[in-house]
């Protein structure tokens, strides 16, 4: 996103939709007198044509961005929610009242609370009351709508002036327009939000309501809808990102009191239930791809069974079925795809043709062609995945849910070794003689050298901020990450080249929203650029602003008219800016 913001009060377009008619008229004149045929005579030509626009539906991809997010848990009660359209001229495409040069935007965001929140319905434009359809709609195209109870309807819709300040256009590398809701979401709560339309159905005093004998509900169009949750004050991004640096720790368990067992501890091991070939069960030592150290390993690569890669520690008495474990993971993964497994099996064939062509007498009358001992593409990319993880079911990388606390981040490297034995079994596929094996020892796949590092985090945030940006630094350059996972919905995997220093978790650009600064049942906010404060209000019960006295305010404050407080202007005092934290590594 551009480093400069620019908020505009609207972005009208130059034809809204309707009917068109363009007329061309040419007259034919002489600069003298003439008597010749045709001399001023006007010919002329019309065409029509139709400018449609969206009108009970959205196209994909329209809706940019929603602020709570779409799922969201966090603190939310003193944000008013928002969405960014792609295009700027929507809101003011149709109009809320009778079409005019100054008429209010046609959408309006409303808020319910979770005891309030409508049923989303599909019916047919038929049943939409007194609504003209216009070319290239039919009274059986379906729509969305909510019915909501008259009374609860007319505490929250905002009025004839406060739709006008509901929305903006912001321009940073481009212009997207913003429409912003007038309530607050209650505290520790679930909020449902819906975007509907309000075409032509205001006048200067405010929504045109039908007649009572209509029945106690009123039918609105929605366009959208999402749903978030505002928790408590501990669930903001920066109490969230905060909370992880008390957390700080190894990924490791800690020490059990007994030396041998902690040797293994320290390392990374976790204790777990073993079943062994014949059926007996026992305990043993496991430790999955991601290390906090180096690690020492004499196991083999190229054979045949992942019992070869045991390793029994007599000071313990247990088994260390680490490479074992990532060996047999391979090989399960590798078969479960039937492409790459055939993939794998026809190089594997290639190979033992081609050592075989090697060991005999080079006597053959006519040359033979090359055989192609090159990986295919389709098994490069998946081992390349493979070695980033990709596939690795979590219960490996995490074996024990004591590894990584809630609300903790550890910083990890992954075991080459580890890796090595993951790939070495996915390639075991056709791996059938001694000689094969032994082929494969020889000529092991390459396992990459390049240092990769990353962080496990553990949080609420990863939910509330689904767009979380994450980037990450070295000793000598800031680094991109090589894969950004999410393995539960509660826990995220980064891994970078390199070795990582620093990492830095960041609000995305769309959390820029609208708060205000509320203290108990009061609100007020500080004005940017001045640092003028606002005078306490009192939040009504309903949480529904007054948007127009809100302005006023602003107004006031800035000894400015009232008139001149825009929706961009109180987008650009209410505007809450992103936040981020970095952490050190070391």
């Amino acid at each position: 996103m551009a480093d400069d913001l620019t908020f505009l009060a609207f972005r009208r377009p130059v034809l809204p939709p309707g009917d068109y008619t363009i007329g061309v008229t040419q007259a034919v004149a002489d600069v003298a007198p003439s008597t010749r045929v045709g001399a001023g005579v006007s010919f002329a030509t019309s065409r029509t044509f139709r400018v449609a626009g969206e009108r009970f539906a959205l196209p994909p991809g329209m809706i940019r961005s929603v602020f709570p997010p779409d799922g969201g848990l966090g603190e939310h009660s003193d944000t008013l929610p928002h969405v960014v359209l792609d295009r700027p001229t929507l809101p003011w495409e149709r109009a809320g009242t009778a079409p005019s040069a100054t008429a209010p935007p046609w959408l309006a965001l409303l808020v319910f609370d979770g005891d309030e929140r409508p049923e989303q319905r599909t019916v047919t434009l038929a049943d939409l009351p007194a609504t003209p359809l216009e070319a290239g709609q039919h009274a059986g195209d379906p729509v969305h709508v909510i019915d909501v109870p008259r009374t609860l309807l007319a505490s929250i819709l905002p009025s004839t002036s406060d739709l006008a300040l509901l929305a903006h256009v912001r321009k940073a590398d481009d212009e997207t327009a913003v429409v912003v809701a007038n309530r607050l979401p209650r505290p520790g709560a679930a909020t449902t939000v819906h975007l509907v339309s309000v075409e032509g159905r205001y006048d200067a005093t405010g929504f045109v309501f039908p007649p009572a004998e209509a029945g106690p509900l009123v039918r609105l169009v929605t366009l959208a809808s999402w749903r978030f949750a505002s928790v408590s004050a501990d669930h903001t991004f920066t109490a969230l990102a905060a909370a992880l640096v008390d957390r700080g720790a190894s990924f490791r368990l800690p020490d059990s009191g007994i030396p041998a067992a902690d040797t293994f501890l320290a390392q990374g091991h976790v204790p777990v239930r073993h079943t062994l070939r014949q059926g007996g069960r026992t305990a043993s030592w496991y430790r999955g791809p991601l290390v906090t150290g180096p690690a020492s390993d004499d196991a083999p690569l190229g054979v045949r069974t992942a019992d070869e890669l045991l390793r029994h520690d007599p000071s313990t008495g247990m088994l260390d079925v680490s490479y074992a474990a990532a060996w047999q993971l391979g090989r399960l993964l590798a078969l479960q795809n039937r492409t790459i497994a055939r993939s794998l099996a026809a190089w594997q064939h290639r190979r033992t043709l081609a050592a075989a062509r090697e060991s005999e007498p080079d006597d053959h009358p006519l040359p033979l062609a090359p055989i192609n001992t090159a990986l295919p593409a389709d098994a490069a990319a998946f081992l390349t995945g493979l070695a980033q993880l990709t596939g690795v079911p979590t219960r490996y990388l995490i074996p024990d849910d004591r590894l990584l606390p809630p609300e903790s981040i550890r910083f990890v490297q992954l075991d080459p070794r580890w890796l090595a034995h993951l790939l070495d079994g996915a390639t075991s596929i056709a791996r059938i003689t001694r000689a094969d094996a032994l082929r494969d020892r020889e000529l092991p796949l390459p396992v990459p050298e390049t240092a990769v590092t990353g962080a496990l985090i553990r949080s609420d945030l990863i939910p509330a901020y689904p767009a979380l940006q994450i980037a990450g630094r070295t000793d000598t350059a800031p680094v991109t990450p090589l894969r950004t996972t999410l393995l539960t919905p509660t826990t995220l995997l980064v891994l970078f080249p390199g070795s990582l220093t620093e990492l830095t978790l960041s609000q995305p650009a769309q959390a820029q929203h609208f708060a205000l600064d509320l203290t108990g049942t009061t609100y007020s906010r500080t004005l940017r650029a001045t640092g003028t404060a606002l005078p306490p209000q009192p939040v009504p019960p309903s949480r529904v602003l007054s948007v127009t006295a809100l302005a006023a305010a602003i107004g006031t404050a800035l000894n400015v008219p009232a008139a001149t407080v825009t929706s961009a202007s109180l987008a650009h005092h209410l505007l809450e800016t992103t936040h981020q934290l970095t952490y050190l590594s070391t």
